[in-house]
């Protein structure tokens, strides 16, 4: 869409019944649901597989072999299974306590940014409603405007992401 061209009003376009503010809040608690559950999809591009290669210091294709595989929607990061279900390679829950940290936090692929912006998150706001019941931190937060919401979710695309 270019600059200037009209937006068609979305459901986080409009002031939210109960307090009034227009866009949505999401505030990170650290608890990993994003990164952990049933099994799901963690996307990337090339560009970003070899950045997460150089920051776990492992050859490209290192990366490939032992920290990915081949899904029906493309290559994704794999997941171990520990005691929340199917976790990302990455989420690390023993560097500090009570937390989930990602070790790759900074590189992470778009998909994992977008979070909670994704467009399936977003197509209605019942599916918003019903993600909270994972995410304590929707809902909570900074407020993100319309704009910066549709900004963060026309980044890149999901298709199928992690936790929907």
């Amino acid at each position: 869409m270019s600059a200037g061209a009209a937006t068609k009003d979305e459901w986080f376009d409009n002031p939210d019944p109960d307090t009034g503010e227009v866009g949505l809040r999401f505030g990170c608690t650290m608890c990993g649901n994003c990164c952990s559950g049933p099994p799901g999809y963690v996307l990337f591009t090339e560009e970003e597989g070899r950045t997460i290669a150089a920051r776990i210091g492992v050859a490209y294709e290192v990366f490939l072999r032992d920290y990915t595989e081949d899904t029906a929607r493309g290559r994704s990061i794999v997941e171990v299974r520990r005691g929340h279900g199917l976790d990302c390679v990455f989420l690390d829950r023993s560097s500090v306590p009570g937390k989930a940290v990602c070790n790759i936090y900074e590189d992470r692929p778009a998909q994992c940014k977008q979070w909670p912006f994704w467009p399936e998150m977003l197509a209605a706001r019942g599916n918003w409603v019903r993600a909270k019941g994972m995410c304590p931190g929707l809902d909570k937060g900074r407020l993100y405007t319309p704009v910066e919401i549709r900004v963060i979710r026309d980044g890149a695309e999901t298709d199928g992401g992690r936790r929907s």
